[in-house]
This record gives C-alpha cells, sequence and structure tokens, in this order.
C-alpha cells in the first residue's frame, strides 16, 4: 500500500498538502494525517477522493508518538511522501512567554520533526518525498520571535543535510521556507504579541505556497521559497550582513 503521511494535518499547511496531494496523485492508495484535533480530522474524510487514516497524536507526547510506530511496524507501507507541517510560533521577547510556550516551540517544530523523520524512513522507497516545512524566517535571527526563527533555521539546516544522506536511496528532501502565510498559525502567534505591518502586506495565500512546494520536490529542489519578496530576502540575507538588516527592519 502506497501512502502519504502528514503532520499538522488540522489546519493551515498541513490540511493543504492533504488536499492537493489527494487531488495531484492517483498512485496515493491511502492518506495517514496526524494532528491533535480530532475532530478537525474527521472534518477532512468528505472532502478528499482517498482514503484518510486519522491518528489524533499529540506529537510531544512520546507514548502517543510510540503507538504511530507500532502502527508503521505492523503494516510496514510504502511511504511514498511525508509531510512534516506541525508547528507553531509564539511572537514576544525570550522570558516573557511561558516557558511551556517556549520550550514547546522546540519540542514540536524540532523534535518532534526528528522524532517522526526517523520513525517513517525506514519505509520510504526510492523516488519518495520528505517535505519538511521552515519558514523564512529561517533565513536570519527574529527578536521577539526568537525561538520560533530558532527552531526554523534548524529544520532548513536539518533537511539540507538529510537531503544529502538520503540521495542514494533516492529519496528527495526540500525545506520549504515560506514568508508569511495566510493560515491560522497567526490568530496562536498572536495571542502574544502584533506582528509586523510589513508582514501582513506581504502574506501568501496557503494554496499558491503548497503547489510550489511540491512541485519544487518533484523537481528535486533542496529549498522551496514562495514569491518574489521572500527570495529577494532569502538573497539579501546571503549577501548582507545580519546586523545591517535587524536594522533596517526595527526601522520598519
Amino acid at each position: 500500500m502506497k501512502i502519504a503521511v502528514v503532520t499538522g494535518a488540522s489546519s493551515g499547511m498541513g490540511r493543504e498538502f492533504v488536499r492537493q496531494l489527494a487531488d495531484r496523485f492517483n498512485g496515493i492508495d491511502e492518506i495517514w494525517v496526524i494532528a491533535r484535533r480530532e475532530d478537525r480530522l474527521k472534518e477532512l474524510v468528505s472532502t478528499v477522493p482517498v482514503r484518510l487514516r486519522i491518528f489524533a497524536v499529540d506529537l510531544t507526547d512520546h507514548k502517543e508518538l510510540m503507538d504511530f510506530q507500532c502502527t508503521l511496524e505492523e503494516e510496514h507501507p510504502d511511504v511514498k511522501w511525508l509531510i512534516n507541517s506541525a508547528g507553531f510560533g509564539k511572537i514576544g521577547p525570550v522570558g516573557s512567554l511561558n516557558l511551556a510556550d517556549e520550550a514547546g516551540m522546540v519540542d514540536l517544530n524540532c523534535k518532534a520533526l526528528c522524532v517522526v523523520t526517523h520513525m517513517v524512513l525506514p519505509y520510504l522507497s526510492g523516488n519518495s518525498r520528505i517535505i519538511q516545512l521552515a519558514s523564512s524566517a529561517a533565513f536570519l535571527p527574529q527578536p521577539d520571535f526568537a525561538i520560533y526563527a530558532a527552531t526554523k533555521s534548524f529544520v532548513l539546516s536539518y533537511s539540507r543535510a538529510l537531503n544529502e544522506e538520503l540521495k542514494p536511496r533516492g529519496i528527495y528532501v526540500t525545506a520549504v521556507c515560506p514568508g508569511p502565510v495566510k493560515t491560522e498559525f497567526f490568530d496562536i502567534a498572536e495571542t502574544t504579541g502584533e506582528i509586523p505591518v510589513y508582514k501582513r502586506i506581504v502574506m501568501a495565500d496557503p494554496k499558491r505556497v503548497v503547489k510550489k512546494a511540491i512541485r519544487d520536490s518533484m523537481m528535486g529542489r533542496t529549498v522551496s521559497v514562495y514569491g518574489i519578496t521572500m527570495k529577494a530576502f532569502h538573497l539579501l540575507c546571503k549577501v548582507l550582513p545580519h546586523g545591517i538588516i535587524l536594522r533596517i527592519m526595527k526601522a520598519l
């Protein structure tokens, strides 16, 4: 049985990945959707033309993750796509957020992503794809978003190295680095602070970001950056000292 595995599938980018994978790839027999909110996962079932298998799993809960691993070991699926989309961010200076949120960003954005990748790796066959949701925040340290940006820098570095390691197996890894995207992400992020105006101006459509991410993955690209603005920002972060860019951003 050929399957796709999508974490963070109950909303935002993860939900959109489920829809587009189901619509575009006839060879997928089943999509395993993972998120805490089972009711939201159930809502997806009637909206896609592929069977969904629901895993109501908190990815920061070791026991629940082990239950998912047991299912993999019992069924030995042929995983053609792994989409690690689960993650969250909170706005605010380090120390102003509660400790659970600060540690939780690292646990979900980094640790859980690594654990799920490790669990699924034995079941990925040749010409399979891994998509890891990073962010344009990975390109530059971001005061008042410091921990989130650092976690996404980790995801970007990890994904690029993993891509090199898996080349001999014919498995391709793409880190998706969008700018702000119109999803529920900012509903959570703004419970502790407000995003800058310039981020609101460049917010992207999740459908377009996911469409490009899948296309870039199929083309074997290591990094997927959506939109002219974010591509220019990526280039800027490569050529200018980060201290100068941070001063410009603070002025804005």
